[in-house]
């Protein structure tokens, strides 16, 4: 009896130890959880720019669902940010274009964020960046040289 309660435990330890170390599969995306809005790129780097010239950068958007795709809304986080889309469905492998626009009026280096919304609530988020210098107060001195060519002509 002793060794028949000895193999039971036995078996029931091993069992229990092989089903601890076994890998559960990863249930699959469903359809209707798989991500449809691909970014071909989610940040920007405009580099330096000149204090009060307004810059312009063009994000890629692709759906990759197979389903048309509407950008519900796209918000920047300041008002010297400025987002445009196409209110129109995106089909199924096509892109679209959000093109931001920064007005550069305050000088320093600056990172603002854009966030696209789809899907009904569902939110991705670009960045863009750069360094806004102060551009001269008057503009370049006169070049003597230019009135030389000029008197000669």
């Amino acid at each position: 009896m002793k060794r028949l309660l000895f193999a039971f435990c036995m078996a029931t330890a091993f069992s229990s130890l092989s089903a601890q170390t076994a890998v559960s599969p990863i249930p699959a995306q469903s359809s209707k959880d798989a991500e449809v809005l691909t970014l071909k790129e989610t940040s920007f780097n405009f580099g330096k720019i000149a204090q009060g010239k307004p810059v312009t950068h063009i994000f890629e958007v692709v759906n990759s669902g197979n389903e048309p795709l509407l950008i519900e809304n796209v918000q920047a986080s300041c008002g010297c940010t400025t987002p445009e889309w196409s209110k129109e469905p995106i089909a199924p492998g096509a892109s679209s274009k959000i093109i931001v626009g920064y007005n550069a009026a305050a000088e320093g280096e600056f990172e603002k964020s854009i966030s696209i919304f789809y899907k009904n609530g569902k939110m991705k988020t670009v960045l863009i960046r750069g360094n806004v210098w102060k551009a001269p107060d008057q503009s370049a001195p006169l070049n003597s040289s230019l009135t030389l060519i000029k008197n000669l002509n």
